[in-house]
């Protein structure tokens, strides 16, 4: 099985953190995005893998191939970037002679049974109800579960069972010439070339497709989702128990995951924190919050933040002598 990973956005939703580095590898629960798609990956045995890369691509391989020597990883640039469906045809020499293959989105955690997907009999597509299926590709199942139509963004949606992201296909030759007759004719949906409109014409054409419910699914586009995320699956990975520290006068409440090599003094670090390594952190009070590697924090209190890598914050210190009948505010 080769699972090929879309991951040339820009990130926009994300930026400033996306001015510098990709999406992917944003960090969230003590290790990037694309690291937990991959991990998923490989404890289901699956080694060999297609990375679609554009915006700072570099940046990606070179820590695939840091950070994952043992993998088979084979790297294709999109450029230009018009749509999920241009990026598998981007591809397409890399899966064209597969038996089947996995796609799955570089920006979105998926939270389900893997090994049910690789053993299923039909193409498969993993889906989740949602309040707003306006905003997301929607699956319209049958009576017997399986996908007669799909609409990307529909404008008056009639499923709410949302694509997250993460595809199983019997057919990858079908799957090319699909999307090769859009981009021949030119089929945009919102100016893009559209995965969904693809395995739509597929399903018209008669192939077999079928849905599998997720048990949770993290967006991890832009930041309010990413904190959410961060906060879940820092329960879910085993950080929410206090454990024995060495930094002094700190109070840790978790879940809190803290990288290699950090100095932390004098702070009260949690709930759902996420720290990477070599940052240094005293008189601080932070939760709810991702903050980066190699990044200095003094007499901060942050709530619902995401600090970058290599950033120095430097809040006010006072020193009050006030006397009875004393009103200060200091004003945000």
């Amino acid at each position: 099985m080769k699972v090929i990973i879309p991951v040339a956005g820009a990130g926009i939703k994300l930026r400033p953190h996306t001015h510098t580095q990709p999406k992917a590898l944003v960090p969230i629960a003590g290790k990037p995005i694309l690291a937990h798609i991959i991990d998923a990956m490989l404890e289901e045995g699956i080694t060999n893998f297609v990375f679609i890369i554009g915006y700072l691509g570099e940046k990606i391989e070179s820590y695939i191939r840091s950070s994952y020597p043992q993998i088979e990883a084979e790297f294709v640039i999109q450029e230009p970037r018009e749509g999920l469906a241009h990026a598998i045809y981007i591809a397409k020499d890399k899966i064209i002679q597969e038996k089947e293959i996995l796609i799955a989105l570089g920006d979105t955690i998926v939270n389900m049974n893997i090994k049910e997907l690789l053993t299923a009999p039909y193409s498969t597509l993993a889906v989740k109800k949602v309040d707003h299926p306006e905003l997301f590709g929607v699956a319209e199942i049958d009576d017997n579960g399986f996908v007669k139509k799909l609409v990307e963004k529909p404008t008056i949606p009639k499923s709410n069972f949302a694509l997250v992201g993460l595809y199983k296909i019997k057919n990858p030759k079908n799957l090319i010439d699909s999307i090769t007759h859009i981009i021949k004719h030119q089929k945009k949906t919102q100016h893009e070339y559209h995965l969904t409109d693809a395995l739509m014409a597929l399903i018209e054409q008669g192939e077999k497709m079928k849905t599998m419910v997720v048990n949770n699914w993290y967006d991890c586009g832009k930041k309010e989702t990413l904190l959410e995320a961060n906060a879940i699956l820092l329960n879910q990975l085993g950080y929410n128990h206090v454990k024995k520290h060495d930094f002094p006068n700190t109070i840790i409440i978790p879940p809190v995951s803290i990288g290699p090599h950090c100095k932390i003094s004098n702070s009260i670090i949690g709930p759902n924190v996420a720290i990477g390594d070599h940052t240094l952190l005293s008189y601080s009070i932070v939760k709810d919050s991702i903050i980066g590697s190699y990044s200095e924090l003094e007499h901060i209190v942050l709530e619902n933040s995401i600090v970058g890598s290599d950033s120095i914050l430097k809040g006010l210190q006072q020193s009050l002598n006030s006397g009875d009948h004393t009103e200060i505010i200091f004003t945000k």
